[in-house]
């Protein structure tokens, strides 16, 4: 894997609300996660589709000051020099790991590393508060984002059937934790 030059991450400030969606471009799917579950322990198996499509995600429009300055929640932008080419969204769960509620990355930056110093800096924070690890959910239709979780060290935690019964298009919403 090549890694992406003089790539800066940074928390969001006010001057860079206006650039936290832009990583938010079109992504592959290209096949599915297939969950078994036996005894304690989840396992899968890939199914590739004929055809790949493309889906993309809505910008999200939250109010991002709350993401500023705060204990619980953070923002990592990722730049390459004045271009924001990804970013990470946390915040701190319940259960005391931190919740990726969003990770994107341009997708000229895709396969460059970026995606991994954002999940380095947004391990960082979690240690820092004394997190016990990192969880986030993927749709079982987003397979090269879930093979991006597994090569990161997260595993298959858990599934749901149920989470995404307004959309018809996911069967299954899957949820990866990678402890410290």
């Amino acid at each position: 894997m090549k890694e992406t030059k003089q790539l800066t991450i940074c928390p969001l400030s006010t001057e860079s609300i206006p650039l936290v969606n832009d990583a938010n471009e079109p992504f592959p799917i290209i096949g599915r996660i297939v969950p078994q579950f036996s005894s304690t322990t989840w396992s899968y198996t890939e199914e590739l589709y004929e055809t790949a499509t493309e889906t993309h995600f809505p910008d999200d429009r939250l109010d991002w000051s709350t993401y500023i300055d705060h204990q619980d929640r953070i923002v990592l932008l990722a730049f390459s020099g004045t271009s924001c080419i990804g970013q990470i969204r946390l915040v701190r769960d319940w259960n005391r790991f931190a919740y990726i509620e969003n990770i994107a990355v341009k997708q000229t930056f895709r396969k460059l590393g970026v995606g991994h110093q954002l999940l380095a800096a947004a391990t960082k924070w979690a240690q820092q508060r004394e997190l016990i690890g990192l969880s986030l959910e993927a749709q079982d239709d987003n397979l090269i984002a879930c093979r991006f979780y597994a090569r990161e060290g997260f595993v298959l935690g858990g599934v749901d059937s149920l989470k995404q019964s307004a959309n018809p298009h996911i069967d299954l919403t899957l949820y990866w934790y990678k402890l410290f």
